[in-house]
């Protein structure tokens, strides 16, 4: 029987009731003969509390504390799980992340996993039992509790399983897998039975909410089969593999978006090789994630510099911005608080040129504006107003054929 590493999100734990229902699944497969281990998050709505007691005393709390704080919310989730499993009659027994042997840098509140002693969880997978993890933490070089940052679960389970050589690693959410695109948004939306880690990055990269981006890049890097599946209902999911695509591979295999996007650009720079750092060095050392980048020569000697960053981290960059204007002299900077980014994802456009052509005349025929373009092998970018989003997603929906053998019956829209 398999190795298999499941971990389950917040919602999947987030009451008594719904932990009872993980423990009931998770015995039954232990009674198929497989060997378990599984990752939890804290229940729903946990860590955001946590977040809200901390605040009350201090703003400014130290990272190295808040870790320690958050960290909890985890530890009451493999105690309450491993307690339902027990009483269920399945063997059981709960690990923290430092326990489980989770090692990582001193980077508190966003670490990184360094290595993994698998040794404990061998050792409890031998003796029959269940091993319950908890997700998100491990343990710094200093000894301290460290944490991995939003959505660390994911890639605790991912590395978990890598470090174990497990046959699978399965994420259980409340939706039943990867999907064409966010069926509340185009109610034909399709499940994908299986989808490569290339497209799965793009998709979470570019605002596909399904996996936390850390966890597929593990599991690319050490080439671990990840599946999503709903932990509401049964189904197969999507599972997330490496290969190639095949001749009947499609074109697109999904579109995703980000509402929360802002533009800045910089009028009449000097049109000088130095430009683009100038302009970027401040922002960079701020630490502010610039996305889509454009520069147009004018012909007169300068140039005209636009970028897009999170809507979060716009009136940061603005500031530093006007500050880089008086430094070089330029005529004005102009922003967009208002943007979108729409994106189309799939391995199959490789070689195919009309890809681009096709999702531009769609956009063209519903009147959306396409302000910046960015491309690569597998993904091309548009931004655009945010007020045309919902329309530009289902277009290109209808556009690249999604929807054909469409069933979503099994999404929880929760």
């Amino acid at each position: 029987m398999a190795l298999l590493v499941l971990k389950f999100g917040g919602t999947s734990v987030g009451s008594l009731e719904r932990i009872e229902a993980v423990a009931r699944r998770v015995c039954t497969l232990q009674q198929m003969g497989h060997r378990l281990v599984v990752v939890v998050s804290a229940m729903s709505g946990e860590t955001n509390r946590l977040l809200g007691l901390a605040r009350g005393l201090d703003l400014d709390a130290s990272p190295e504390e808040m870790d320690v704080l958050l960290a909890t919310g985890e530890q009451v989730t493999i105690g309450l799980l491993a307690i339902a499993l027990r009483k269920l009659g399945c063997a059981a027994r709960s690990f923290t992340g430092e326990q489980a042997g989770i090692h990582t840098d001193a980077s508190h509140a966003k670490a990184r996993i360094l290595t993994i002693d698998e040794q404990p969880l061998q050792q409890c997978l031998a003796t029959g039992q269940v091993a319950v993890v908890a997700g998100f933490q491990g343990r710094g070089p200093d000894g301290r509790i460290t944490t991995l940052g939003r959505g660390g679960s994911d890639t605790t389970a991912v590395a978990l399983a890598a470090a174990l050589k497990a046959d699978e690693c399965q994420i259980f959410t409340d939706v039943d897998g990867v999907y064409t695109t966010d069926p509340r948004i185009e109610p034909k939306a399709r499940r994908l039975p299986r989808i490569t880690f290339e497209e799965m990055l793009e998709l979470a990269s570019l605002g596909a909410k399904v996996l936390q981006i850390r966890s597929v890049e593990f599991a690319g890097k050490y080439r671990v089969p990840l599946r999503v599946l709903s932990s509401f209902d049964e189904g197969e999911g999507t599972l997330i593999t490496y290969g190639e695509p095949s001749m009947e591979s499609p074109l697109v295999s999904g579109i995703a978006f980000s509402r929360q996007e802002a533009s800045l650009t910089i009028l009449g720079v000097p049109d000088k090789p130095s430009v683009a750092a100038q302009i970027l060095g401040p922002i960079s050392d701020a630490n502010i994630d610039v996305d889509m980048i454009v520069q147009n020569t004018l012909g007169d000697g300068t140039a005209d510099f636009t970028f897009t960053v999170n809507r979060e981290e716009f009136r940061r960059a603005r500031t530093l911005l006007e500050q880089v204007a008086d430094e070089l002299g330029a005529d004005c900077v102009q922003t967009n608080e208002t943007m979108a980014k729409v994106s189309i994802v799939g391995l199959g456009m490789w070689n195919h040129p009309g890809v681009a052509r096709t999702m531009f005349e769609c956009l063209g025929r519903e009147g959306i504006n396409m302000q910046l373009i960015a491309t690569s092998e597998i993904k091309i970018s548009v931004a655009i107003d945010e007020k045309y989003l919902e329309l530009a997603v289902r277009a290109l929906h209808d556009a690249f054929g999604l929807a054909q053998g469409a069933d979503v019956s099994g999404m929880n829209n929760n």
